[in-house]
């Protein structure tokens, strides 16, 4: 009787249950591992994990991390101070636990802090995500960002919430040490307000903020998500090699620093409405913003009956506006900002061989467009990509080499590339009849013969060139590689040293060498060419 075969590796079981949901469900699945087993076997000594104490380090002070956020971001002072502070109150702390769990790991167990979570409220474009994307780069701690619209409390519905977690370990390669000192960024918090007043509303929502409130306060997550079937997988094969010694690997979000984010756009009219009511003298209308002045006036309930659990917005104790980006604050980002998007466009135009300078006016009348986007620095974009698209087709290659952004170029963009363009072909013109002038100059250098190009023949070859997108260097090379021996008999026969070559010969080479050469042998024989 045959026996059964053998079971597979887990190796070769992950290929094929791969190949398996591929084919299924195409690449709406997907497979990720966190934290994988080393391969001991069950009778080796576990390892110690790494700690990760020595590798991360806080000693910033709030004025140190402002003045690194004012190098990228414009404006927003208020929001930077604020963040600042949370930053260093909510790292220092984790310095504090850090040293206690080595004196009293008891007492550091006890010891009761309300973390420095943060919500940031603001209109799109205006620097929240950059805001913090610099801070965790200042001070090294891995960074993750998702938008609250994709999670459902059920996950995989949209996404796991716990998956938020697990990327910090990614993002930290594999460190988890590192990973439990992380920052997590999710936009878009508002859109998962489950208030009876927002109508329809996917009631999810309130599970949503049942599951991101346990993660802000503090808990473990599983390195293992249960929806992912090859970690599943992983965990049983380590459960079935080492048995009771198989670790359940987790990372503890005690120290992970959760920012939340959103535009909120009732929220201004419910606080300004509220303040019109209540004090007189206040602004009657509705405000069309909610700044810094206004937002001192929002309060806990506001955000309960924006839709948030009073639990979960109670994790939130750290409150700022980024306040809504006008066009001198869009010009500031540009000419002021280290992230400025002229760096990416010079980068962009440099790889064609062109240097691109700005003039003030042409950036103000550039972030006068932006602000009527009404997506903050985001409408930069949206400006610059719509000015410039046919420049960067156009030009490219076409021997330009400097270009000037003037308030002319904003105004009439296609009439300012027309001359451009005419002007690079003359430039390129010019630079290719100059090859050619150096390419006989080379022949004469090394051959000792003298070739001269008439005004047919530079125009020719500077049509060739283009045609068959060659350099001059290239073309002539190609052309006249045998002139250097058939001139050289023609000199040897009649002591001719010099030689004006017209269009016939850029076209026909190889007839027109032929032909110097019969007649220098038959100077009497008729021939085509002269």
């Amino acid at each position: 009787m045959d026996q059964n075969p053998p079971f597979p590796s887990p190796e070769e079981l992950r290929s094929k249950l791969s190949e398996f949901m591929k084919s299924n469900f195409g690449d709406k699945v997907s497979f990720a591992t966190f934290a994988q087993p080393d391969t001991a076997e069950a009778g080796d000594e576990e390892k110690p994990a790494n700690t990760g104490d020595e590798e991360f380090a806080f000693n910033f002070l709030p004025r140190d991390i402002k003045a690194h956020l004012d190098r990228f971001v414009i404006k927003q002072d208020e929001a930077k101070k604020v963040l600042s502070i949370a930053v260093c109150d909510h790292y220092n702390h984790v310095n504090f636990l850090r040293r206690l769990e080595k004196e009293d790991a008891a007492r550091a167990e006890e010891t009761e802090y309300a973390k420095q979570n943060v919500i940031l409220v603001g209109p799109t474009g205006v620097g929240k995500t950059y805001l913090i994307k610099h801070i965790a780069e200042l001070i090294k701690v891995p960074f993750v960002k998702a938008d609250a619209t994709k999670f459902s409390e059920t996950g995989y519905v949209g996404g796991d919430v716990e998956d938020l977690v697990r990327e910090l370990v990614q993002k930290a390669d594999g460190d988890v040490a590192l990973a439990q000192f992380g920052i997590i960024y999710i936009d878009e918090i508002d859109k998962i307000a489950a208030a009876n007043n927002i109508g329809g509303r996917d009631v999810s929502g309130r599970g949503v903020q049942t599951t991101l409130l346990k993660l802000m306060e503090e808990t473990d997550v599983p390195l293992r998500s249960a929806n992912d079937l090859q970690s599943q997988l992983q965990a049983a094969f380590e459960f079935q090699r080492r048995g009771s010694k198989a670790k359940r690997e987790a990372i503890s979000t005690r120290h992970i620093l959760f920012v939340v984010s959103g535009a909120f756009e009732r929220l201004k009219e419910q606080v300004s409405r509220r303040m019109a009511q209540g004090q007189i003298g206040f602004n009657a209308e509705p405000r069309q913003v909610l700044d810094n002045e206004l937002f001192q006036h929002v309060r806990t309930q506001d955000f309960i009956e924006y839709g948030f659990e009073p639990e979960f917005i109670g994790r939130l104790p750290v409150r700022v506006v980024c306040e809504e980006l006008r066009a001198d604050d869009l010009y500031k980002i540009m000419k002021f900002s280290e992230g400025s998007i002229l760096r990416q466009y010079e980068r962009a135009f440099r790889a064609y061989g062109i240097e691109i300078s700005f003039e003030d006016e042409a950036l103000r009348l550039i972030a006068e467009e932006a602000a009527k986007e009404k997506t903050g620095a985001r409408g930069l974009l949206t400006v610059w990509e719509k000015l410039f698209r046919d420049y960067k087709y156009h030009l490219a290659g076409s021997g330009l080499t400097q270009l000037r952004v003037s308030s002319e170029l904003v105004r009439e963009p296609k009439r300012v590339l027309e001359r451009l363009m005419a002007e690079g072909e003359r430039q390129e013109e010019a630079a290719l009849m100059q090859s050619a002038l150096v390419f006989t100059e080379q022949f004469k250098s090394q051959h000792g013969l003298q070739i001269t190009f008439d005004e047919s023949a530079t125009g020719r070859l500077v049509e060739r060139a283009h045609a068959e997108r060659m350099t001059m260097p290239e073309l002539c090379a190609h052309l006249f590689k045998d002139y250097q021996f058939g001139l050289s008999l023609v000199k040897k026969n009649t002591g001719q040293t010099s030689f004006m070559l017209n269009a016939e010969a850029v076209d026909a080479p190889d007839k027109f060498l032929s032909d110097l050469v019969v007649r220098s042998h038959y100077p009497l024989a008729p021939a085509e060419n002269h």
